[in-house]
């Protein structure tokens, strides 16, 4: 396979600054990073009278580093990441008001979005579809462009919020040791490659092509699109010499540029891939919290930690 230069430390590739121009760095830096399989993370810095409690005489800059363990490739030239594991906060006492989760997502030129399936039983008031947009006075930096399914269990919503800076950071420390197509055909490397890292306690990490295509409704044509998923438990057959494992949770939402969220566009849950294509599913419908199971064949690359 091929090796790519491979660090343990976090190195700031692209920024930002308060206008979302660019900075430092360039997005010709962050997309290859994303490609090999580098981790994310992005630090942002904001006011906490401007955007924690407006009604504050505070001014005091807070600085902001999140971690995005799910990345997305888009045409293989655009990144952005999700976070998958991110519960609302109430700065700085605790959480916020209502059981959910936040899948705040960032694109590489600040457009911003999140998700928010609402865990805490209550019953939805209305039915999915594009809902007002807020102007919120009170936060003129934050801008939102568009605002769905407001009065269901699944509220969404695509902005931008004028921050200090924004920091794209990445950690190269991943290498590809196996690539198939979607029938399990090997590209390019070796399962046995991969059994041995994994042996060793290496990390593992996968990129799925088309892993959000069945999320194109009624559109003729398809984005290309790579997602990239840390896996937890990790299982070797070596009789079949077949592998596979339990991966993270997982953000699904519509392929585009820049990528958002929309209303019956978007999911959560959790996947099982494997070294012969398939990838089971167990995917949340963020309306109903409800689960369902199927399977797909992808195309996969697999990468390990170094």
């Amino acid at each position: 396979m091929k090796r790519v230069n491979v660090t343990e430390h976090w190195q700031c590739v692209y920024s930002l600054d308060a206008h979302r121009r660019p900075d430092s760095g360039s997005a010709d830096e962050l997309a290859p990073a994303i490609r090999a399989g580098a981790d994310l993370r992005v630090g942002t810095g904001f006011r906490h009278n401007e955007h924690i409690d407006p009604t504050s005489e505070s001014d005091e800059l807070i600085r902001e580093v999140m971690d995005f363990r799910i990345t997305y490739l888009i045409e293989d030239r655009w990144v952005a990441g999700i976070e998958n594991l991110r519960m609302p906060v109430a700065l700085p006492d605790g959480f916020g008001p209502r059981e959910s989760m936040s899948f705040f997502l960032y694109n590489q030129d600040g457009h911003q979005a999140i998700a928010r399936p609402l865990l805490d039983g209550r019953p939805a008031t209305g039915q999915p579809g594009t809902s007002p947009i807020n102007d919120w006075p009170d936060m003129p930096k934050y801008h939102e462009l568009e605002s769905f399914d407001a009065e269901t269990n699944a509220p969404s919503s695509n902005f931008v919020y004028d921050f200090e800076y924004i920091q794209f950071m990445v950690r190269p420390s991943w290498r590809e040791v196996l690539a198939h197509d979607a029938e399990g055909t090997v590209i390019e490397g070796a399962v046995d490659e991969l059994a041995e890292a994994f042996t060793r306690g290496a990390e593992v990490k996968v990129a799925i092509r088309g892993l959000c295509d069945d999320l194109m409704g009624d559109r003729t044509t398809t984005v290309d699109h790579e997602v990239f998923i840390h896996l937890g438990a990790c299982y070797y057959y070596t009789k079949r010499r077949l592998f596979m494992a339990s991966a993270n949770p997982v953000v699904r939402t519509r392929p585009s540029i820049p990528l958002g969220y929309g209303s019956n566009s978007w999911d959560f849950g959790w996947l099982m891939p494997r070294t012969d294509g398939l990838v089971a599913r167990w995917l949340c419908d963020p309306y109903a919290l409800k689960f369902r199971r199927d399977s797909q064949q992808y195309a996969i690359r697999w990468l390990v930690s170094e």
